[in-house]
């Protein structure tokens, strides 16, 4: 499923109430190790709101709200704040167990996580120090499984 929400900024300026939006996907942004977008530049390109300008300047000053969120991402909103840390972690777990359930049902006819949460744990923890080892170099030519 898809990860989208609807951001919002209400501010004024020049005696003016403005509250720009924009609907975003945000699985485009974060696949290949991406962050989280910057999401008050995206929501005044989409506004035209110059980005050079004291208007955007106040823009950014102003809180954003979130709202009809699908997906994952629902489940880090309170009250019109996301926890954009707690999501992209969960994010990155959820693709990480998608590939790793295909793992289990190719090595062990395992379909679904739930009766083997144990199984789940380990290959979780070996995905994520793999990636952890992968961004510190540590892998080496000699380090390959047939060494084991």
């Amino acid at each position: 499923m898809k990860n989208i929400l609807t951001a919002s900024i209400h501010f004024s300026f020049k005696g003016k109430e403005l509250s720009p939006s924009l609907t975003v996907e945000l699985d485009q942004y974060l696949e290949g190790g991406a962050s989280f977008p910057n999401l008050c530049s995206l929501i005044a390109k989409a506004n035209n709101h110059d980005l050079y300008s004291y208007e955007y300047e106040m823009m950014q000053e102003a809180e954003i709200k979130y709202s009809d969120a699908q997906g994952l991402v629902a489940e880090y909103i309170n009250d019109g704040q996301l926890d954009v840390e707690a999501f992209e972690a969960a994010w990155v777990e959820n693709k990480a167990l998608i590939k790793l359930l295909t793992v289990a049902e190719e090595h062990m006819n395992i379909t679904d996580f739930s009766q083997h949460s144990e199984l789940k744990k380990a290959l979780l923890a070996a995905y994520m120090l793999g990636r952890k080892d992968e961004a510190l170099n540590i892998s080496s030519p000699e380090s390959t499984i047939e060494s084991f």
